[in-house]
């Protein structure tokens, strides 16, 4: 099925390597410092987060730190958000091949974050329990920002001038018709509560389940069709930086992406944290569970200097995340083509995991034994891997396909989400 939110690059498409070598060469080989905040206030007590500022990709190495940040908005219970706070990071960093560089370990990142959010997935509905939840986890390497989410907690990213960028997509069958096509070209049924009398009302919501959104973690009590396959985006900051606001939709429903960036402009990111709530919960109340994480990309010569004063880089601070006039803004971008611009490298929101962990991956050269590309699981060719006619591996008894190659579960898992089949016996093991 064709997808309005396929994998794009915006011209001129440069690497990676080279953009981090371009940075390197104007002299911005200075990491930038990372200010966070987080609040919350909770009325059911399902909301989680994870802040974790301070990963390693190697051991004992700062020069390869990276930071995660991410919300959990949990339904029908907390098991499922308590199990993506404990352990998703984990299943995503093991799909990342060991013993690689910087560039090549971000463009290997979108590619393990869809492998890492389905074995979650796959993971926690072996547990046997009905709760899901909805995942927005953030990487920041350096300048480069990757997000990863399922569901409708959202990311945005404010910019200096007041630009505000959405980095995620709301799976939401009320306003995403993609979603609820594919959700019932899968074999679910989408429609609003009915009423004794026949009369509709409430969100659009997908049957069995009654759930609102069309992809999350758990949910075993839905179809299959309510995939866990993230969109995920990739950009990188200029070198002034910007401010993410990573919350859920116990925010967005109360405040626009516009309306949250501009309620705590100019405010330290722990403060901005509660500015947020606090206006969530002014605008429409206490109606649902609100959790909001401000994260803070500041440049490094915007944290000290010899000749300001506390105060004066206080404000110089400030002014880093401050609306300014429009006539300030074109000029600053008439002077440099990247000043506070943000480049993209990658976005990709397809739920096909042939299209998300690579077409036409050759299994030829290789020797086994085969890992599958989600569980990480090595197996001789004899456990449930056959040759195709093609002269490709696939796993008997299904059809070759062009992706990599995927163990028996994981594959019934796949056919599953593409309404081919049901997974439910592995699931539930």
């Amino acid at each position: 099925m064709a997808s309005a939110a396929r994998e794009r690059r915006l011209p001129p498409a440069l690497p990676l390597a080279t953009l981090i070598g371009r940075e390197l060469r104007a002299g911005g080989s200075e990491r930038p410092a990372l200010r966070y905040g987080h609040a919350g206030f909770a009325k059911r007590g399902e909301d989680y987060f994870l802040v974790k500022p301070d990963c390693l990709r190697v051991p004992g190495d700062p020069s390869s730190a990276f930071s995660v940040f991410a919300v959990f908005d949990g339904h029908n219970g907390v098991s499922a958000a308590v199990y993506s706070k404990e352990h998703l990071l984990e299943h995503v960093m093991s799909a990342l091949p060991p013993d690689i560089g910087r560039d090549d370990w971000l463009q290997a990142l979108p590619r393990a974050l869809v492998a890492g959010f389905v074995k979650a997935d796959i993971d926690f509905q072996r547990k046997g329990e009905v709760s899901g939840t909805t995942a927005t986890l953030v990487v920041i390497d350096g300048f480069t920002v990757t997000v990863a989410s399922v569901g409708d907690s959202r990311c945005i990213l404010d910019m200096q001038g007041g630009e505000v960028q959405l980095l995620t997509v709301d799976h939401r069958l009320e306003e995403n018709a993609e979603e609820r096509e594919r959700v019932t070209a899968s074999g679910g049924e989408v429609g609003r509560l009915n009423l004794f009398g026949g009369q509709e009302v409430g969100p659009l919501r997908c049957w069995p389940g009654g759930l609102c959104l069309s992809r999350s973690i758990g949910d075993m009590d839905v179809g299959e069709f309510i995939v866990p396959i993230p969109h995920v985006k990739q950009v990188k900051l200029s070198n002034v930086g910007g401010r993410l606001i990573i919350a859920s939709d116990g925010i967005w429903d109360a405040l626009s992406n516009e309306a949250a960036a501009k309620a705590c402009r100019g405010l330290p990111a722990e403060l901005a944290a509660k500015l947020v709530v606090k206006q969530a919960l002014k605008t429409s109340g206490l109606k649902d569970d609100t959790t909001c994480v401000v994260v803070d990309i500041i440049p490094s010569d915007h944290l000290t200097s010899p000749q300001l004063s506390p105060k004066k880089n206080q404000n110089k601070l400030k002014s880093l995340f401050s609306r300014r006039s429009h006539s300030s803004v074109g000029k600053l971008r008439g002077n440099s083509a990247s000043f506070g611009s943000v480049e993209e490298l990658f976005e990709e929101g397809s739920a096909m995991l042939e299209e998300r962990l690579g077409r036409n991956l050759s299994l030829k050269a290789a020797s086994p034994p085969f890992r599958c590309a989600i569980c990480q699981v090595d197996q001789e060719p004899f456990e449930g891997l056959f040759t195709d006619n093609g002269g490709g591996y696939c796993s008997s008894p299904y059809a070759p396909w062009g992706g990599p190659y995927l163990c028996l579960d994981c594959r019934k898992k796949k056919d599953a989400m593409e309404g081919k089949r049901s997974s439910r016996s592995t699931a539930c093991r």
